[in-house]
């Protein structure tokens, strides 16, 4: 088995397939794994994306998940690792961006360069931009996107510095835009100033893609590089890869359509609202109703029984997204995590009992519901395929619920996609 040149570490599952799709679009073949895996790499890759659930985790636990992670990696052969985390920073102001960040440099200290590393969210494809050191959602700073009200990781901070500074021992600066737009040359002189001034760590400015493909050249060779998917796209050429259409070929699709999303960012909320305008069928789960024993798999039955004569006349959704206000009141009654995993759990069942009933083309949207619904469906790897909208590929795996002809699968980040983005996914696929 050829070594794979980039080993990747995701924090969540729909951020690990909005990686690999950029590496796919720059040519390199990837494999996704469903957490680390316990065998060696059973497929050819460039590139393979082992996807966590560490993001709202304890950071000793996502540590630990993200250092099993880099080790089985190095067993691989991985010439270069890439920390992924969200767009918008996801983070508390305890982590776990920043420990996981410096327990990867510590776990790599004895490789040349692996004191230091670069962190940049930016993703300009999907609005999401880095102007001295303050990251900005389309037009508006961080903290006045929506993400201020996220239920588990609130933004209300878009100065990244000070963000990442706080969950850091090492010191923090920046490589602002002058630099960047001056190309790789001068990125690399301003890394070798900030090593100089005892920083480890630099965030970095980027408000267009040609900033990303001036970053790219500049941090070949550092063993550590840690960034939302968009750095992804200026990594492959420091490999000798170049863009293919090959890179990105999936099975057929089969079978029936559906969407299950558990995320409330506005984005999907809005996807949600254009799926009922469209006349399509839709059924609202209502997370206040999960709150009573038992209440959570009645609510399974009743959707499934609801979907299966629907099902062959074209795709259904079923969401329990919701406004900030209504996913308070639960997270009253029952606390946070406690309320997030009874709506995962609920939507996991749901999205097992719709492949057990024949649906093979799967839309999950939300990072969370993501991870519930793959572990639900028994899924350990996935290759990615085509782009649906910038950050969002459709890929295909194997699952024991689908044992024919597997599985075509999307996860959906909650704040990516167009407002169609759940009618059009099924218009990629041939």
């Amino acid at each position: 088995m050829k070594k794979i040149f980039l080993g990747c570490i995701a924090d969540d599952f729909t951020g690990a397939t909005d990686l690999a799709n950029n590496l796919v679009r720059a040519g390199m073949r990837v494999v996704q794994a469903m957490g680390v895996p316990s065998q060696p790499l059973d497929a050819e890759a460039d590139a393979v994306v082992v996807a966590l659930k560490s993001r709202t985790v304890p950071a000793a636990d996502a540590v630990q998940e993200s250092l099993a992670a880099l080790r089985w990696l190095q067993g691989q052969g991985a010439q270069q690792i890439y920390f992924k985390y969200c767009s918008t920073f996801d983070s508390t102001a305890q982590g776990n961006i920043g420990p996981v960040t410096e327990a990867l440099m510590e776990a790599l200290a004895e490789q040349p360069g692996a004191d230091f590393s670069i962190a940049t969210p930016a993703f300009p494809d999907n609005g999401r931009t880095v102007f001295k050191g303050h990251l900005f959602v389309g037009d508006v700073l961080l903290n006045e996107s929506g993400m201020q009200n996220h239920p588990l990781t609130p933004m209300t901070d878009a100065n990244l510095v000070r963000v990442l500074q706080a969950q850091c021992r090492r010191k923090v600066g920046l490589i602002d835009y002058k630099v960047v737009a001056q190309g790789p040359e001068a990125i690399r002189s301003r890394i070798d100033q900030l090593r100089a001034d005892g920083v480890g760590l630099a965030v970095v400015d980027a408000v267009s893609n040609d900033d990303l493909m001036r970053l790219g050249p500049a941090l070949k060779g550092l063993p550590l590089v840690t960034a939302g998917s968009g750095v992804a796209i200026g990594l492959p050429a420091n490999f000798g890869i170049a863009p293919s259409n090959t890179a990105s070929a999936l099975p057929p699709a089969t079978g029936f359509q559906a969407v299950v999303s558990g995320s409330c960012s506005l984005a999907t909320n809005r996807q949600v609202a254009a799926f009922v305008a469209s006349g399509r069928p839709a059924l609202a789960i209502d997370p206040l109703q999960l709150v009573a024993d038992g209440a959570s798999a009645a609510n399974v039955r009743q959707a499934l029984a609801w979907a299966k004569d629907l099902l062959p006349q074209g795709p259904v959704l079923i969401y329990s997204s919701a406004t900030p206000d209504a996913v308070k009141a639960v997270q009253v009654q029952l606390g946070v995590q406690a309320a997030g995993d009874l709506v995962e759990h609920t939507l996991a069942a749901i999205a097992r009992g719709l492949v057990d009933s024949g649906v093979r083309q799967l839309v999950v949207a939300g990072g969370e519901t993501s991870g519930a619904c793959v572990q639900a469906l028994g899924i350990s790897q996935m290759k990615i395929g085509p782009q649906i909208d910038p950050g969002v590929p459709w890929c295909h795996a194997q699952s024991d619920a689908a044992p024919d002809s597997g599985l075509h699968l999307t996860l959906k980040s909650g704040n990516f996609g167009t407002d169609d983005f759940f009618s059009k996914a099924f218009t990629r696929l041939t």
